[in-house]
């Protein structure tokens, strides 16, 4: 059967949102490990993510005032109180995934980091049901469950006894840190896809981007204030961030990320989300050994050939959304029963 194109990126820059996307997450991982020195950072890595929600949101301002005049951006956020205080939710999460980022990449390598963020490709599905009440074809479960077999295959060393591959994931905190970085991005995702697509359908994507960004940054300067670093983030602000070309690079990378995910989720859907991530453990693991001389492996080239297939397997049947005005028309009272 042929790869069904138009369903798989059904918009005019579906497939340029889609590797943009993709291209980011991976610069994401090899920029933060470029950043660490001896295996830590020289810098405060909330104030960081704090920098970056603050920069998302003078670009989507500036974007939204583009098209609107800037007092309409008062009088709206006003207008749709409800609406920011439900990006509240996915703000929250995000804002934990963005700061266990940082700590999760100074415990595994890029590819490991991604490779065992794949773990929520079964979640999101899960999820995904749940929320938009669609039931997945069996194609569709058996390809994320080769997908995630195809992941788990790159950590996979054949020379290696059971009892040394054990130790290869080592039960620690980090791998806890990495469960609930998980979570957080499955719900987070999915929530806010059904925000961009049930309530919000009708508000202009830049407000809703600022309504994110303004909550993420309540979010993250809480979280400095519970570190006790509140006071410090001044002194943060000098050559450990500001005269630092990498971390000045994390910054709009991620800056550029955050802008991405919204129109990806407006877009596409999280199930295709989970895919693109997916794929970006292939992309880190090459260029991880061209940068960082991690070699490649037979594991590593089944994990690709899997991963592959799976994609070619949920192509063919991919998961579509109804139009979010025609569902909000004729199903307000049950989007607004199943987001409260």
């Amino acid at each position: 059967m042929a790869i069904n194109w138009g369903e798989l990126f059904p918009g005019r820059w579906s497939g340029v949102i889609f590797v943009s996307y993709m291209a980011l997450f991976i610069n994401q991982g090899i920029i933060v490990t470029w950043s660490q020195s001896e295996g830590d950072y020289k810098y405060n890595f909330v104030t960081v993510v704090l920098l970056t929600e603050i920069v998302k949101l003078i670009v989507s301002i500036i974007l939204y005032c583009r098209d609107n005049n800037a007092s309409l951006f008062f009088h709206e956020l006003i207008k749709y109180r409800k609406i920011f205080l439900l990006y509240m939710v996915p703000s929250l999460l995000y804002c934990f995934y963005n700061n266990l980022s940082f700590v999760n990449l100074a415990a595994f390598d890029p590819t490991t980091y991604y490779l065992l963020l794949q773990f929520r490709v079964v979640i999101t599905g899960i999820i995904f049901q749940v929320v938009f009440k669609k039931k997945l074809s069996s194609k569709q479960w058996i390809s994320l469950v080769i997908l995630t077999l195809g992941c788990m295959m790159k950590h996979i060393d054949f020379n290696l006894s059971s009892s040394s591959l054990l130790k290869n994931f080592p039960l620690n905190i980090n791998l806890f840190f990495i469960f609930i970085q998980t979570i957080c991005s499955c719900l987070a995702g999915v929530y806010n896809e059904y925000l961009l697509k049930g309530q919000g359908a009708d508000i202009d994507i830049f407000l809703q981007n600022a309504f994110m960004y303004i909550d993420s940054s309540i979010c993250n300067i809480f979280l400095l204030i519970v570190q006790g670093n509140f006071l410090k983030v001044f002194d943060d602000l000098g050559p450990s961030i500001l005269f630092q070309p990498k971390v000045l690079l994390i910054i709009i990378n991620n800056a550029a990320i955050g802008i991405i995910t919204s129109f990806f989720l407006k877009n596409l859907n999280s199930i295709l989300k989970t895919f693109a991530s997916a794929l970006e453990l292939v992309f880190t693991a090459i260029l991880c050994w061209m940068i960082f001389g991690i070699p490649i492996y037979m594991n590593t080239i089944l994990a690709i050939a899997m991963v592959s297939y799976a994609v070619i397997i949920y192509s063919q049947n991919p998961v579509q959304n109804v139009s979010p005005k025609i569902e909000v028309k004729h199903d307000k009272e049950e989007v607004e029963e199943l987001i409260v």
